[in-house]
């Protein structure tokens, strides 16, 4: 899988840290400190350049404001309910915006995508609304054109994704139960075009049965094993 320089390190969960050639530090859904999946030596993530988030649910924001606060990254971007949410909460170089979005983090490209999925915020003894989940397209100078699928079902508009942005590597979620498992991330693979897989958001609770192995046998269905699995441990760095 030629990721052309970026290394990309899964932090357990649906929480990754991507480091370009050029020193751009991304981190993808705060959740370290109680994430049961993040090895300790992971926690403190360092500076970022920028912090992107996918939505609202507690197992991708709930460091938001610490690490925000301990990391102070350039731009904290989400969608713009969840931007209100986060500055009321004291955070700062926020930048809300919304599907189809896009703006320029430490030179990468990052277009804000649609996800299916839902996305209220737990604050306190209430949820309250966080506008919509998202995924994102990251285009890096020089490199290659990821697609972070955050939370999400299979969608047919991923299609749109591959005709507009053509990612060669896709960030997939394949747990099932919360999000596809491994026979829909197959399919959207498919409909996307992507070379390579890495595989996230699985194994952290028992209800997150779908694995790698059950998505090669997906993919090797549908014709497509040619299609490569990164299949991370948690703290593991894929460069």
């Amino acid at each position: 899988m030629d990721l052309k320089g970026v290394q990309v390190t899964w932090l357990g969960h649906g929480t990754f840290k991507m480091r370009a050639p050029n020193g751009t530090t991304l981190l993808i859904d705060p959740w370290v400190q109680n994430n049961p999946a993040c090895p300790e030596d992971q926690k403190n993530v360092g500076k970022l350049t920028g912090m992107l988030i996918t939505h609202g649910h507690f197992d991708h924001i709930a460091d938001a404001v610490t690490v925000a606060e301990a990391s102070q990254p350039d731009q904290v971007v989400c969608i713009f309910e969840i931007g209100n949410w986060l500055e009321k909460k004291g955070v700062k170089n926020l930048v809300p915006m919304n599907k189809g979005g896009t703006i320029e983090v430490g030179g990468v490209q990052v277009t804000m995508v649609h996800a299916d999925h839902s996305c209220g915020i737990l604050d306190g003894e209430q949820i309250i609304y966080g506008g919509e989940a998202v995924g994102y397209v990251l285009t890096f100078p020089g490199g290659p054109t990821l697609y972070v699928a955050g939370d999400t079902a299979v969608f047919s508009d991923m299609r749109i994704i591959h005709d507009l942005y053509n990612p060669s590597i896709a960030i997939l979620p394949i747990g099932d139960f919360y999000t596809m498992g491994p026979r829909e991330a197959a399919y959207a693979a498919g409909l996307l075009g992507v070379q390579g897989i890495i595989p996230a958001h699985f194994g952290t609770f028992p209800a997150l049965a779908g694995n790698p192995a059950a998505l090669r046998e997906a993919l090797s269905a549908r014709g497509m094993a040619h299609v490569e699995v990164a299949q991370l441990q948690p703290g593991q760095s894929l460069n």
